[in-house]
């Protein structure tokens, strides 16, 4: 079972990282909504370095949960246009 938890926080945690990398904000910069895209963001990453600290203590429970509570503010924040995101692959839910 260790095994099957460690494969997945490690794929969690790939799958933050590279959602990252793939959103940009979408509303035009100094409004309200681009500011709310950038929290949204910013919680993202700040979520990734959770699971990463995590991941390093070996607790791969907290890992798991900080790197999926991370993508889902990508991806809830892409559903709702906050974020330009493939829309194609695996990265996000958005059809």
């Amino acid at each position: 079972m260790t095994a099957d938890l460690e494969e997945k926080t490690d794929r969690y945690g790939e799958l933050l990282t590279e959602a990252l990398e793939a959103a940009s904000v979408a509303p035009p910069a100094g409004t309200p909504m681009a500011d709310a895209a950038e929290d949204c963001y910013e919680m993202a990453a700040s979520y990734l370095e959770d699971g990463r600290h995590f991941r390093e203590q070996d607790d791969l429970v907290n890992a798991l949960a900080s790197f999926s509570y991370g993508h889902a503010w990508l991806d809830a924040g892409a559903r709702v246009g906050l974020f330009d995101v493939p829309t194609d692959g695996h990265l996000f839910t958005v059809a």
